[in-house]
């Protein structure tokens, strides 16, 4: 137990005995008062547990609203189907070098894009080197950094080596771009599902600045990338 947690529980078993010494002193019967106790060490214990357990829980919160939600797709026949999301775009959770991230699939970006610290928890490879990419956005220019997936795994879809640009003005919204669907045997929308096709492993045959001189839509966002 670290020492955050000994406090706590220190703290609580405190609190504990002060509201049971004036539970006493005012001779509440012992049963009534056993049964009090219990009932605190319970909600003692589960909060400590849920303390202990902060990031497990919430990966498993995830990929619950992400059952319930259909960001998971269904696989049908090698195929993944992704049902429209309330806000009518198509929402996937993907697992980046292992760490599961919620995307955007936009086929009017050309390039994959992820927020600063999404990309840094999966652990990419951003390029710190050269210029950056300089975007120039609704809401003014910022900047991007390319980047390489080295595997997203999406249903039966894996892809290695995937190109994309990396910055904090991204937020916390991810995309999957058209660099990605290109690649794919076939990508389609009929009525309120979108249905990928797997072709093979995706990203590896891309230049490192394949796609990065053209024009883009990022989340409804329009940009066109600079060179300084």
């Amino acid at each position: 137990m670290s020492g955050d947690h000994s406090a706590q529980l220190a703290g609580a078993l405190l609190m504990l005995m002060l509201v049971g010494s004036g539970l006493i002193a005012r001779r509440v019967p012992f049963g009534s008062l056993a049964r009090m106790a219990a009932g605190w060490l319970l909600i003692i214990g589960a909060v400590l547990v849920a303390a202990s357990y902060r990031a497990e829980l919430k990966s498993l919160a995830g990929r619950v609203l992400g059952d319930l939600s259909g960001e998971h797709g269904r696989t049908v026949g090698g195929t993944l189907r992704i049902p429209m999301a309330d806000d009518g775009h198509f929402w996937v959770r993907a697992r980046v070098n292992g760490t599961e991230q919620r995307f955007l699939i936009d086929s009017g970006a050309t390039r994959t894009a992820m927020g600063l610290n999404q990309a840094r928890a999966a652990g990419l490879d951003i390029a710190q080197s050269g210029f950056p990419v300089v975007l120039a956005t609704a809401n003014g220019r910022v900047e991007a950094r390319r980047a390489r997936i080295a595997e997203l795994r999406l249903g039966p879809i894996v892809a290695r080596d995937l190109a994309a640009v990396v910055s904090p003005a991204f937020g916390d919204t991810n995309v999957l771009g058209m660099n990605f669907l290109s690649s794919l045997a076939s990508w389609r929308v009929e009525g309120r599902t979108l249905i990928l096709e797997p072709e093979r492993t995706v990203g590896a045959a891309e230049g490192p600045d394949a796609g990065l001189q053209s024009d883009h839509i990022l989340h409804n966002v329009y940009y066109r990338d600079i060179f300084m």
